[in-house]
């Protein structure tokens, strides 16, 4: 999950508000238009492929100011085009011979160094070395963009290309192991600016990088689950969302340019196969031997809420790994409980502070209410109630003269913590933690508290352990079929970023640490790619028998 998801989910709420009112019917849309081949032919057949195409726009281009123009002509993914049309447009549209179905543009959202090693991946021995590392596949991502240059996508011990290859860069900074870079993104570059694209893509096939770390936690080497495959990235989202005519273009590409292996960390709210661009695009691509693995949402823990249900996706919810970057509050009744926390400075010395509960005397942790009270140089515990909290509270909290911070999560959320980037030392801990906390709160007039940084700790016996937020299942497209498939390392993952942000500057190699089941999906690309390689010429999925 990005750090600016609560951002993107704005403003698809917007968009929908947005698209409720009536506009002007000679207003251009985007629509997918879904055709039926002519009675006897295939796709390779129709040598005219976009004059076909084409000659649906001009009939229904009179009567209209505004003239419906071509977006996408879809060559694998579908029998069809994306194009724009008003509403009256695409009303005569869906009433041509030919046409199986019009779908107005839908928008979906991204979903945001040690898992190698918790997945049991070792250097010289099993997996990886069967596997030659991933060597000869390609992993097409659809994603935000990438960052070339970056040390994860340095070519050292790459060879080029399979000869089948057919991809080619929009912008410089390929080589043999960054073989495809493409943006379908209007008025954008294929040069990521968000960090999720380069996230996602270091780590399904990220190359050896020494010394990882963010804010000196998590340090190891970096890699990708295969770290000898080749990387192609579709760019296909930008901060405002993922547009479904991007995100089929994006697939349809990356069939044709000879990917192994598709990995897509977005989507939306669960609908049936025929309306949803990502199961339909899947579908082509499994037909063509390609592997797809989606994430499955961060909508968890409610019920029904899952993305990408097609039974031919491998569906990929988001576990914790056992690593933690831990930090211990320790109560004035010597009460010592577990927490966590990314930013723990040398600067910071545990000291026995007041603690106080802004809840408990009817306030919130916002800049505003903390200024109705005294939080100077006091530890401060707030209510959490996200496995990711955001900046806010701790940027308020310092503001108001606060020493140190803990984020308590609520019953929801339960033991679920995920470290983020904050601006004060600082402890998140579960639920139980939480309520132990408020206990002590009320049995003394002068609570007291002290946060400890321990660091990074492997080795936590709990894990795997689901995420809250991941979403959970029944299928409701599919009810037969139990979704999601699997689950991969999604919480506190390590990987490249497109910028620092622990300001190391002077350095290319920088990292993030963030959490979603869009870190826990492109660990399943990349062990899908080791297997395919291991396995050369046998497709992971096969369109009727498979004979080996």
């Amino acid at each position: 999950m990005l750090p600016n998801a609560i951002s993107f989910m704005l403003i698809l709420i917007f968009t929908t508000i947005f698209n409720a009112f009536p506009t002007k019917s000679d207003e251009l849309k985007t629509y997918i238009v879904h055709l039926s081949l002519p009675e006897g032919q295939e796709v390779s057949q129709l040598d005219k492929l976009e004059e076909w195409y084409n000659s649906y726009l001009s009939k229904i281009a009179s009567g209209s100011n505004e003239k419906p123009k071509m977006v996408y002509p879809y060559r694998r993914v579908i029998t069809g085009f994306a194009a724009k049309m008003s509403n009256e447009q695409a009303k005569v549209m869906e009433n041509l011979d030919g046409v199986l179905f019009v779908s107005p543009e839908k928008s979906y959202e991204l979903h945001t160094t040690h898992s190698p090693r918790f997945l049991g991946l070792r250097q010289n021995k099993g997996v990886w070395k069967d596997s030659h590392y991933g060597k000869g596949t390609v992993i097409a991502l659809l994603d935000s963009g990438i960052t070339p240059g970056h040390p994860s996508f340095d070519d050292k011990g790459i060879p080029p290309p399979p000869l089948k290859w057919k991809g080619k860069c929009e912008v410089s900074g390929c080589n043999n192991k960054l073989i495809g870079i493409r943006n379908f993104v209007t008025g954008d570059s294929a040069i990521d600016t968000v960090g999720h694209g380069t996230h996602t893509s270091s780590t399904a096939a990220g190359n050896y990088v020494n010394n990882a770390s963010v804010f000196e936690q998590a340090n190891g080497t970096a890699s990708g689950m295969a770290p000898l495959a080749h990387l192609a990235m579709y760019k296909v989202c930008a901060t405002f969302g993922c547009l479904a005519s991007d995100i089929l273009a994006g697939m349809d590409t990356a069939i044709e340019d000879g990917a192994d292996v598709i990995s897509l960390s977005l989507g939306g709210p669960p609908v049936l196969f025929y309306n949803d661009p990502i199961a339909i695009g899947a579908f082509t691509a499994i037909k063509s031997g390609i592997f797809v693995s989606c994430s499955a949402g961060n909508s968890g823990p409610h019920n029904k809420s899952l993305s990408n249900e097609a039974p031919w996706i491998l569906t990929v919810g988001a576990s914790k790994t056992d690593r933690r970057i831990r930090t211990t509050v320790t109560l004035g009744n010597k009460k010592i409980l577990n927490g966590e926390a990314l930013y723990q400075p040398k600067t910071y010395k545990p000291k026995v502070r007041p603690l106080v509960y802004p809840a408990g005397m009817g306030y919130s942790c916002s800049r505003e209410e903390l200024k109705l009270i005294d939080v100077k140089r006091k530890i401060v515990l707030c209510d959490a109630y996200d496995v990711l909290v955001g900046s806010a509270m701790g940027e308020a909290v310092k503001k108001a003269g606060g020493a140190a911070i803990i984020f308590a999560n609520n019953k929801l959320t339960g033991n679920s913590v995920a470290v983020e980037v904050q601006v004060l030392p600082s402890s998140h801990v579960g639920y139980r933690e939480g309520v132990a906390i408020k206990k002590y709160l009320n049995s003394t007039s002068a609570p007291v508290a002290t946060i400890i940084q321990r660091g990074t700790v492997l080795g936590v016996k709990s894990a795997p352990q689901v995420t809250v937020f991941s979403s959970r299942g029944p299928n409701i497209a599919s009810p037969g079929i139990l979704k999601p498939d699997i689950v991969g390392p999604g919480v506190d993952i390590l990987a490249d970023w497109h910028k620092s942000v622990d300001n190391n500057t002077g350095t290319q190699a920088t990292f993030n640490i963030i959490s979603g089941t869009s870190m826990s999906c492109p660990h399943l690309a990349g062990v899908a790619a080791l297997i395919k390689s291991t396995h050369t010429g046998l497709p992971l999925h096969c369109n009727k028998i498979c004979k080996y």
